[in-house]
């Protein structure tokens, strides 16, 4: 006879009901887990959301023009063309990735989650200039700046026509079918290690993928990007840069910060379950309300660990480095097209520089000739004397 903890079911014994609570536990913490991604998901999409209404609703909307300064023609030819195929591949992407695989099997993959969940981690591109203007894009390809200027608490200078612009025709479209073959790729090199060392641990994997990542985004940005002008890193320290001095300057740091957000793109892709499921999305089947329910809670959840990758792998770190810049290059200075309207040339402002004070946006600042700028009614502040101790004051 059976003791009071197990359950019965013909002649076929169950799991103790102490086994049972167990699984439950575990299955509804799972849940809970998917749960807590999903809901970091939806205030990140929200957030994005309201800053870009703020944009696009407000003065910012305007474009950075690329001042006096003429790219050469090698530059404007393959910015153009480049520029073009990415826009012409954002359709085909789409295809491939969402639209196909909803036709053939009714369901959305996770490469398409990930190909919208990339697309929207495009907002993040410019925030590396949080608290100081060490990376620009190219201002003679179409922007209308960016919403930098109005995330809530941002401190580098800008002003309308004068600020962090984004090349949007290639960048957004650039982030989500771009960013998905480059995770893609990464993934198929997982595989290979995995299938020539079978017995690699897990961490010896990832750091085998870190290699990789690293080397492959020195060719991508510092062979490719940099050199046909699409952006710079003026702030860089130059010791730790390939091609120091120049305006494709690479720094080495960037290669670990970026990689290291690609190696988690890859790694989120790769360690599925026996259902193809990442990590986040453990616990989707106890997700009460439907199809569309339960999909939108796994797309949020997908997209929190994509924009976490993002700001802890590489915005973070990028704070640090951008308040510990070198003196922006002359290579990049003489170049308006690269300044952003922000310093140099034409205004009244000196480019970052490590001998100078952070300016905030709204602080004072040191003008072309030396001199402290304070805005607009502010005075400077007044030393308090001690106070007299013997006379109990």
């Amino acid at each position: 006879m059976s003791g009071p903890s197990e359950l019965k079911k013909g002649n076929t014994v169950t799991e103790p009901l102490s086994n049972v609570a167990a699984l439950g536990a575990k299955v509804q913490g799972t849940s809970k887990a998917v749960k807590i991604w999903a809901t970091l998901g939806g205030l990140i999409l929200a957030f994005q959301i309201y800053v870009w209404l703020r944009w696009v609703t407000g003065p910012n909307f305007e474009r950075v023009p690329a001042g006096p300064s003429d790219p050469p023609t090698f530059m404007k030819v393959i910015l153009t063309v480049w520029t073009g195929v990415i826009l012409l591949g954002l359709p085909i992407g789409a295809y491939f990735f969402i639209i196909r695989p909803w036709l053939r099997e009714r369901r959305i993959t996770l490469d398409g989650m990930l190909f919208v969940a990339c697309g929207l981690m495009f907002f993040q591109d410019p925030l590396l200039n949080y608290f100081n203007t060490w990376s620009t894009y190219n201002t003679w390809m179409f922007n209308m700046g960016s919403w930098v200027q109005d995330v809530p608490g941002w401190q580098s200078y800008g002003e309308p026509g004068a600020m962090m612009a984004e090349p949007i025709l290639m960048n957004a479209p650039g982030y989500s079918y771009g960013v998905l073959l480059c995770t893609i790729l990464g993934c198929w090199v997982m595989r290979t290690v995995k299938k020539r060392f079978p017995n690699i641990s897990t961490m010896g994997l990832i750091g085998a993928l870190l290699v990789w990542t690293f080397f492959f985004d020195l060719v991508i940005e510092g062979l490719f990007l940099m050199p046909m002008g699409l952006f710079t890193y003026p702030g860089a320290l130059q010791a730790w840069s390939i091609n120091a001095g120049t305006y494709y300057q690479w720094p080495l740091y960037e290669g670990l910060m970026w990689g290291g957000v690609q190696a988690g793109l890859c790694s989120l892709r790769y360690f599925t379950d026996d259902r193809g499921r990442t990590i986040v999305e453990r616990g989707l089947d106890q997700i009460q309300g439907g199809f569309v329910k339960q999909q939108f809670t796994r797309f949020l959840a997908i997209f929190a660990a994509v924009s976490t990758f993002f700001f802890v792998g590489y915005n973070l770190p990028a704070q640090f480095f951008a308040l510990h810049t070198d003196p922006w290059p002359e290579d990049i200075q003489k170049r308006s097209y690269f300044n952003m309207g922000i310093c140099g040339e034409g205004t009244d402002r000196l480019c970052p520089h490590p001998d100078l004070p952070v300016p905030f946006r709204n602080s004072g600042y040191i003008d072309s000739n030396g001199k402290l700028v304070l805005p607009d009614g502010a005075e400077l502040p007044k030393i308090v004397p001690f106070a007299d101790t013997d006379k109990g004051n």
